[in-house]
């Protein structure tokens, strides 16, 4: 099994980031991975933390219609190059905890998706130099309020509300180029998306090299690599689950009130 990178807090609030062993112990490392963090002497059994996102970025870049599937259900073309935009760090929670949803919006998608966390500060990279960039992998949920995303023309409220960015459980550092991406919802056994990350339009280095034309990426900034086909609404009291071969599964529950 690969290494697992956590974020976790104890008892006490103090945040740590880990490595997560078999037992689910958690090792403490001194730092951050990407700031070669190292480990130390410290050791959290399972009843002495709380998991939490594993990165805390200073910036979300995501990338809309990076699957040639999604653009056509959505209704429009495959974009020529990269079509960017932010979601703010307070979109952010962990796996396990609840994705409120806005009174503002009578319609709450899923769009699973892969997550990219910077190791090193990216600016005006190459693709090739960008991939040097990429310090590990994790899972997002880019929950959409689909609505407000037609209703305003631009996506900053439809991406931005609180609690619209679930990631987890934890980062890898490798991960198969053909990995699997599939959302479920509920108990129902039949994925609502199911696409190779292969499928991609554009690829990891290419979307990191690309944004970095744009903006200084930055340690632990975190890149959402764009949604498969198959998005979809969400209800109060729905359970939606990401899952990526290779990383593992995040799951969130939307609040029932």
């Amino acid at each position: 099994m690969a290494q697992r990178y956590v974020r976790v807090q104890n008892q006490e609030g103090k945040v740590y980031y880990g490595l997560l062993q078999p037992s689910f112990n958690v090792q403490v490392l001194d730092a951050p991975p990407w700031l070669h963090g190292q480990p130390t002497d410290l050791i959290l059994e399972p009843d002495d933390y709380q998991i939490l996102a594993p990165c805390a970025p200073s910036k979300i870049i995501a990338v809309g219609k990076n699957y040639a599937n999604h653009a056509a259900e959505m209704g429009t073309q495959v974009p020529s190059e990269p079509l960017l935009f932010l979601k703010p760090p307070t979109t952010i929670i962990a796996s396990e905890t609840e994705i409120k949803y806005p009174y503002q919006s009578q319609r709450v998608d899923y769009e699973g998706e892969l997550a990219l966390i910077i190791g090193d500060r990216a600016r005006n990279c190459t693709p090739e130099e960008a991939q040097t960039k990429i310090w590990g992998y994790t899972i997002a949920n880019d929950v959409t309020a689909r609505d407000l995303q037609q209703k305003d023309g631009q996506w900053t409220r439809a991406k931005g509300f609180d609690t619209f960015c679930p990631i987890g459980p934890w980062i890898v550092r490798e991960l198969s180029p053909g990995a699997k991406l599939q959302t479920f919802i509920n108990d129902d056994t039949n994925p609502v998306q199911s696409a190779g990350i292969d499928q991609m339009v554009f690829t990891p280095d290419f979307l990191v090299s690309y944004i970095s034309q744009v903006m200084t990426l930055l340690p632990g900034d975190l890149v959402l690599t764009g949604t498969p086909e198959g998005v979809g609404p969400l209800h109060k009291g729905d359970r939606v689950r990401v899952e990526i071969e290779g990383i593992g599964r995040l799951e969130n529950t939307v609040a029932t009130h």
